[in-house]
């Protein structure tokens, strides 16, 4: 069941113009005619003041609106119209009070009615406005009241046939009139309803926009969270992996080969140095780009040398690259590259590694194989280094593939397309 609301009357200037036709009302009530002298003065005045208690009543009405029960908003508008009868009937002025008193009842129907019903309350109106018109033509004083305007004595002295031509072609200009007054109400509010209802849309479209805003906006920072974190993970992680084995190294053969020793603790010193640029470089937000200006294939190359040389596995790699990658895809897969190495060196206890890196119609396919201790992707939850490295590469809509088993060794290829 819909719940009844009344509302306070949703157009101030819509309001205004309603209380401006109702002072115009009030005017013309009050303005005596000094033709019409049909009642004793005591029940004249009753009836008089009748009218204009309905006149005031009908404008009481407007400062609130019923919404939310369709049978109340019927017979609030019918209500209007009996109050604009009775002020008509008892009052008199047919052709000054009636039609303003029915412009504001349209008024008020199309604010609560669609297009169908205040069409139908305008048709209303007019066979309203017809009848009272008819029934002045025809005379009927009912109460004893005229509902017209009296003529002015040289129309009476008109001969008859002559008489009934001014008063059929006046009824018929009073009715012109009014059907043009209540069409260009009509469309007057329709169009004022319509401009509110689109400011309305477009108020609701501008705050959901801002949310829209608001939640890219989030997404974008959380993007970018993510992606330092795996530059810090991919580069300082790295390096901290490769100076720990240099430092365990250092351990290995301090006792019995101080030389070596020596060595791998200049190579973890290094390192560390490297990895302290690194941070700084990534707490600047990461403005310098990790191949620092090199192509890929000697970048490539630099890290392979690196890898060998800190972990002391044997590589075979080769290169093909047909065209020069944009600096999103080379930076895909350096990162890819230097997780995967990494990892290898810090997890798999190989001996041995195969790196390829070729261009085939537009793609780039990177394969990378060790013959090390393997494990269960299944069960590798906690591996930010392979999310890393999937989501480098979905977010240049390519392929991530990684097979592994234990005593297996690891497999990882990667697809992407070089735009």
């Amino acid at each position: 069941m819909a719940k009844l609301l009344w509302k306070k009357h949703p157009f101030r200037l819509l309001l205004y113009l309603e209380w401006v036709l109702l002072g115009i009302v009030l005017v013309a009530s009050l303005i005596p005619h000094p033709h019409h002298h049909f009642h004793p003065d005591r029940q004249r005045t009753i009836l008089h003041l009748a009218a204009i208690l309905s006149i005031a009543m009908l404008g009481v009405m407007g400062l609130r609106l019923p919404y939310g029960s369709q049978l109340l908003q019927k017979l609030y508008i019918s209500s209007g119209f009996g109050l604009s009868w009775i002020a008509v009937l008892l009052g008199g002025r047919g052709g000054r009070v009636f039609p303003t008193l029915l412009l504001i009842v349209v008024i008020r129907a199309c604010l609560l009615f669609s297009w169908n019903g205040r069409i139908f309350v305008a048709i209303f109106s007019y066979a309203s406005f017809l009848l009272v018109q008819i029934i002045s033509f025809l005379g009927i004083r009912p109460f004893g009241i005229p509902l017209g305007r009296p003529f002015p004595r040289l129309v009476h002295r008109l001969p008859s046939e002559e008489l009934q031509n001014v008063l059929i072609g006046l009824t018929i200009n009073s009715a012109l009139w009014f059907g043009l007054v209540l069409t260009f109400v009509l469309l007057l509010v329709g169009a004022v309803l319509a401009e509110h209802e689109s400011q309305k849309k477009l108020a609701i479209a501008n705050h959901r926009l801002r949310q829209y805003a608001l939640a890219i906006e989030n997404q974008a920072i959380l993007q970018e969270r993510n992606r330092i974190a795996r530059e810090i993970h991919d580069s300082v992680g790295h390096y901290l992996t490769a100076q720990s084995i240099q430092l365990e190294n250092t351990a290995l053969f301090l006792a019995t080969d101080r030389e070596k020793a020596a060595y791998h603790l200049q190579n973890a010193r290094q390192l560390g140095k490297d990895a302290l640029q690194n941070v700084r470089q990534s707490v600047a937000t990461l403005r310098n780009h990790p191949l620092k200006g090199r192509s890929l294939k000697i970048a490539i190359e630099q890290l392979v040398e690196e890898f060998k040389r800190n972990s002391g596995i044997a590589i075979a790699f080769s290169l093909n690259l047909l065209t020069s990658p944009s600096m999103e895809v080379t930076t895909a897969l350096y990162r890819i590259l230097q997780e995967a190495l990494t990892n290898i060196s810090k997890h798999s206890n190989a001996t041995q590694v195969h790196l390829t890196l070729t261009e085939q119609n537009s793609h780039i396919y990177l394969h990378i194989k060790d013959n090390g201790k393997g494990f269960n992707p299944a069960e590798n939850t906690t591996g930010f280094g392979l999310q890393g490295m999937r989501e480098r590469t979905e977010a240049l809509d390519g392929k991530f593939e990684l097979t592994s088993k234990p005593q297996q060794g690891c497999e990882i290829r990667v697809e992407i397309e070089n735009k």
